[in-house]
C-alpha cells in the first residue's frame, strides 16, 4: 500500500452516463502522481465524509493524473451520491492510499476480461496498460442494461479497442444475459478477470469452477445491499482486551469497533478490498464480502461488512 497524504485537485469532471461520473485528478503543484499497477484503487475521503476506495481507470503508464469513474449509488451510505453530485473541478479531495488487490498477472499467454456496469474500470486500466506494451492478446466482454448505461462507450467502440470489445446489452432481462459457457466451457491458458456486480459475479464463478482456480480473478463492487431492519443484534468479544460490544442493527463491526476506540485498518468498506481482514476465534459467520475463499471462513472475517448469524463473535483483537 503507498501512502498518499497530500491532496489532489479535481482537474476534469465528466458524465459519461446519468448516474456515472469521470474525475481526473493531479497534483496542485504539477508533479507526477505515485505510481500504480493495473487492477489498483485508490482510498479517498469522499464530499460526505466517508473514506473509501474506487479502482483507477487511467492508464499507469501516465502519472499526470489519475482518473476514477464513480456510479451514485442511490441505496448506499451517500459516499458515491456526494462524489458524483458535489464534487466539482477545481475541489481538493484527501487522498489515503493506493492498493491493489486485482493484480494482472504480466506472464499470461492470453486475457479474458469480463466487466459489468461500473466494473469496466480496473479492466480499463488494465487493457490501457496491455496496449501500451504493445500486447493485444486479449478480449473484452462488457454486459450493460442498455446503451445510455454504459460508460466508456465511445472509446471501446473505437480503435485501438475495438477490434478487442464485446458490448452486450440485456435491457434488465435475464432470459437476454449473455451466455457465457460457450467461452469457459473449455478451460484454455488464460487468465479471467471479472469486475461488476454480484450476479455476473456469481455467473461467471459458476461457470469456470471447472479451470485452475490461479487464472480465475475476481473484484466486485460493493457487497450486496441489505436492509437494517433483516439484521440482528450481537456481540463481539475482543479476546486480547477482554472487551465486550454491541453491534447494532444498523452498524458494522467495523463502525462499533471505532467507537471503541479499537484501531482496525480498513479502505473500501464494501467487502471488496480486504483491508479489515480479521481473525475469528469463534462463533457462525454471515460472510458478505468479496474476498474470502471457502477455506477461510472458519477463521477469516471481514469486519467491514460481516456479521453473526448467532449471537456472538469472538475475534483475535
Amino acid at each position: 500500500m503507498t501512502a498518499n497524504p497530500n491532496p489532489l485537485l479535481v482537474t476534469r469532471k465528466e458524465m459519461l452516463t446519468p448516474d456515472i461520473a469521470l474525475f481526473e485528478l493531479a497534483s496542485p503543484q504539477g508533479h507526477a502522481l505515485a505510481p500504480f499497477t493495473p487492477g489498483a484503487h485508490l482510498s479517498v475521503v469522499t464530499p460526505s465524509g466517508q473514506t473509501r476506495a474506487y479502482s483507477l481507470c487511467s492508464d499507469p503508464h501516465d502519472l499526470s493524473a489519475y482518473q476514477l469513474a464513480i456510479k451514485r449509488e442511490p441505496n448506499g451510505h451517500g459516499a458515491s451520491k456526494s462524489m458524483v453530485e458535489s464534487l466539482q473541478v477545481g475541489h481538493s479531495l484527501a487522498v489515503n492510499a493506493l492498493a491493489n488487490y486485482f493484480e494482472l498477472a504480466y506472464d499470461a499467454p492470453e486475457y479474458i476480461f469480463v466487466a459489468g456496469g461500473i466494473g469496466i474500470t480496473p479492466i480499463l486500466s488494465m487493457m490501457r496498460h496491455l496496449l501500451g506494451l504493445g500486447e493485444r492478446r486479449f478480449k473484452l466482454y462488457f454486459c450493460t442494461r442498455d446503451a445510455l448505461s454504459t460508460p466508456f462507450a465511445d472509446l471501446l467502440k473505437s480503435e485501438p479497442f475495438l477490434s478487442h470489445v464485446h458490448i452486450h446489452h440485456d435491457q434488465g432481462d435475464p432470459a437476454k444475459q449473455f451466455d457465457f459457457w460457450p467461452l469457459f466451457e473449455t478451460p484454455k491458458a488464460a487468465h479471467i478477470y471479472c469486475c461488476g456486480p454480484k450476479p455476473l459475479m456469481d455467473s461467471v464463478r459458476d461457470m469456470t469452477g471447472h479451470w485452475p482456480s490461479e487464472r480465475v480473478h475476481f473484484e466486485s463492487f460493493g457487497a450486496p445491499q441489505v436492509d437494517p431492519s433483516d439484521n440482528d443484534v450481537f456481540e463481539v468479544v475482543l479476546h486480547k482486551t477482554g472487551q465486550h460490544l454491541m453491534v447494532q442493527k444498523d452498524q458494522s463491526i467495523l463502525e462499533a469497533l471505532r467507537l471503541a476506540g479499537v484501531p482496525v485498518p480498513s479502505s473500501c468498506e464494501s467487502g471488496t478490498c480486504g483491508s479489515c481482514r480479521t481473525t475469528l476465534l469463534s462463533g457462525e459467520v454471515d460472510h458478505r464480502d468479496f474476498v474470502l475463499m471457502d477455506d477461510e471462513y472458519d477463521s477469516q472475517i471481514m469486519v467491514c461488512v460481516s456479521r453473526a448469524k448467532g449471537s456472538r463473535l469472538v475475534l483475535d483483537l
